[in-house]
């Protein structure tokens, strides 16, 4: 960087104030969980069209090993662990166990999907014959009839982190705020770091994005994109995007960008979304939910369920039975955040790197301790068009974004920020043996200096120099990291998760046997529940 960066006022006050208790090891570490999806392909580089293998356990019901919107996207599930290293350990034995049970196929290490035939190609999950299992199978089903099921063949990284409450009782303590309920506070300054990360998620999406070019079948047909040009006979690419997983080619609907979410309470948030469930939409009415006895779709309203509502971010809380989403959110209040806008890096055989992580660290505490006012509409959709610029141009040497009214350009804006994570990187720092989260902020830094150092710039390099197309070019990473994963052995987590496997079987099975109800009363109950604003119980106040 040229020059230091003067740190605002109001964020250097907070991180001063919190460093006696971070000095006296009082401010615990950050809790990270990662949920990784990949497809299966075989050795064509075509999506697999077997069923999830059985040694990997029943998909409904294994803690760790499951599938997303497909039978052949493999989601891995880690805990939550507060060493990064020990969260990607996690995931490197997920790879290896599944590896060993896969006959000659392959995990996709691209977000882009491999190569496809068809809507048709891409087989909707199954998951069984109990309520819940149907419900979820049906929930596809209305994706597919909405939005296609190609786009839902995207794979990426989410993110799950949440600070100690440790952390959160000195915040609360340097602020003055000991007044307000614990989980006030918290859920009140989860909301504040969700608006500023929807603020300046660009400077992830062009550090980590890694998907400017797709398999031309990703169009099935359809008519080239204007943003897009071929590269060779096979694959389309854009020359400066990021991510197209991002882009409107990827998880975006119109339909949603009426619900304007910009996240500037947890009430508006929370009823927002049961609206969205609860308001019916004509073109899904149209397409009908029960047609001649087969369900199409849970519902035709605007969201089926909460989880049909894209962001790259989401304040979120683990459920209780018979809990939604929202109604465990006004329960209990934020537990933690979900950044949802990372796209698989396929030069790491994991899609994800500790370095990786711990700038995701800096950065949301960074957007934690900054000043957050509301989002105004004006302002919100200042963001969509930033986020859509770096997208599709971000490696533009050109670019500028949209700054409070101020054109300033991308790498400017992004080295500020970088500047003012530093101090942020040593509070983190002060908890840990070394320097690691300055580290990673000095390894991916220089991407600001030269694009060519992203993913996606690495990624288009490779395809041009080697002169192969996108998806030739995945099938030879997947199955070199296949060879490398296979390797990897931690005997005592192969045999847990050999029980876990035959174990999520019985309890689906047992699930099966059960008597239920019918599954119209069960959807019609469900929804009954969904529609109602939980009846808070006031939480005992944490110390």
């Amino acid at each position: 960087m040229s020059e230091p960066f003067t740190v605002p006022s109001t964020l250097a006050h907070r991180i001063q104030q919190l460093w006696p208790t971070a000095r006296a090891g009082r401010l615990g570490r950050l809790r990270r969980g990662i949920e990784k999806e990949g497809l299966r392909v075989g050795a064509d580089g075509h999506i697999a069209q077997t069923p999830h293998p059985e040694a990997l356990g029943s998909k409904l019901t294994h803690p760790h090993i499951t599938t997303d919107y497909s039978e052949s996207l493999l989601e891995y599930i880690t805990p939550v662990f507060s060493e990064p290293r020990d969260a990607l350990s996690f995931l490197t034995d997920l790879h290896a166990y599944s590896y060993r049970h896969l006959d000659g196929e392959w995990i996709w290490p691209a977000s882009m999907p491999s190569r496809l035939t068809g809507n048709d190609s891409v087989p909707i999950a199954d998951y069984g014959s109990s309520n819940s299992g149907v419900m979820k199978h049906v929930y596809r089903k209305g994706l597919d009839v909405r939005y296609g099921r190609i786009m839902q063949a995207i794979a990426g990284v989410h993110y799950n982190i949440s600070l100690p409450d440790e952390m959160w009782q000195a915040l609360r303590d340097v602020e003055g705020a000991g007044e307000t309920a614990f989980n006030d506070y918290r859920s009140t300054r989860y909301f504040g770091l969700i608006r500023n990360f929807r603020r300046h998620s660009w400077l992830l999406l062009y550090l980590f994005g890694a998907s400017p070019a797709i398999d031309k079948s990703f169009l099935d047909g359809g008519r080239m994109p204007d943003k897009l040009q071929p590269l060779d006979d096979e694959t389309y690419m854009a020359p400066f995007a990021t991510t197209l997983r991002m882009s409107d080619l990827g998880y975006q609907n119109t339909v949603q960008e009426q619900l304007r979410i910009c996240f500037n309470s947890l009430p508006n948030y929370v009823n927002t979304l049961r609206n969205a469930i609860s308001t019916p939409w004509p073109d899904y009415q149209a397409m009908g939910v029960k047609v001649d006895g087969d369900w199409q779709q849970l519902n035709a309203n605007i969201l089926q369920i909460e989880n049909e509502y894209y962001s790259d971010i989401r304040p979120k809380r683990v459920a209780a039975k018979g809990e939604t989403p929202s109604q465990a959110l006004e329960a209990g209040g934020v537990e933690y955040i979900e950044v949802r806008c990372l796209d698989l890096d396929p030069f790491e055989p994991l899609g994800v790197s500790e370095p990786q992580m711990r700038f995701l660290d800096t950065f949301l505490m960074w957007c934690l301790l900054s000043e957050s006012p509301w989002i105004s509409d004006e302002e919100c959709d200042h963001l969509d068009d930033n986020r859509r610029l770096v997208v599709e141009r971000g490696r533009d040497p050109a670019l500028c974004l949209n700054r409070g009214g101020e054109s300033v350009s991308l790498r400017d804006w992004g080295e500020q920020i970088v500047g003012e994570m530093q101090p942020v990187a040593e509070l983190l720092d002060a908890d840990e043996d070394g320097t690691p989260h300055l580290e990673a902020l000095a390894a991916l830094a220089p991407r600001l200096q030269d694009a060519g150092l992203t993913p996606s710039a690495r990624l288009l390099e490779r395809l041009r120099d080697e002169e192969t197309s996108f998806s030739d070019l995945v099938l030879s990473l997947a199955n070199d990291q296949a060879d490398m994963l296979r390797r990897q052995s931690d005997e005592t987590r192969e045999t847990v998760l050999a029980q876990q496997a035959v174990t999520s079987h019985q309890q689906q099975r047992d699930m099966e046997a059960a008597e239920e109800p019918s599954f119209d009363d069960f959807l019609s109950d469900y929804f009954a529940r969904a529609r109602e604003s939980y009846a808070v119980t006031p939480l005992s106040d944490l110390p």
